[in-house]
């Protein structure tokens, strides 16, 4: 993890143009993304929404047993979501971790990696298309 982060210390590194000379500044918030402990958020975030998501999908679509598997993912992903956003978020019982910045710096990565995927996608299907 010590390369990693030197890594990405070294790409976040940026700079400014002053007199037309580059000088570089690093006062300049970068993602905290590789942070371990905003890592570990995203991670437990990310897979308590998808318990989420397959937990209320398959409870709602599935019959007998399946529907009670469904209710303890829906269960399951709910709880530890509220417990990881109690007890690290509202109620700062363990490291600091400010859950709705991680949050939302999550998001916008997302939702740029995806319109990014969207985008070459679309690019590749016309390219197919048209030959």
């Amino acid at each position: 993890m010590p390369l990693i982060a030197a890594f990405v210390n070294d790409v976040c590194a940026r700079g400014t143009m002053v007199n037309d000379t580059f000088v570089w500044t690093d006062n300049v918030p970068c993602t905290g993304a590789w942070d371990p402990l905003n890592f570990l958020t995203i991670l437990v975030l990310v897979f308590a929404f998808f318990l989420l998501l397959t937990g209320g999908f398959t409870a709602y679509f599935g019959s007998g047993k399946s529907r009670k598997v469904g209710s303890g993912l829906l269960a399951g992903g709910l709880a530890l979501g509220l417990v990881w956003v109690l007890v690290f978020g509202i109620l700062d019982l363990g490291p600091t971790v400010s859950v709705g910045g991680v949050v939302i710096e999550s998001i916008g990565v997302l939702l740029a990696a995806l319109v990014g995927a969207a985008a070459a996608i679309g690019l590749f299907l016309l390219a197919i298309m048209k030959s």
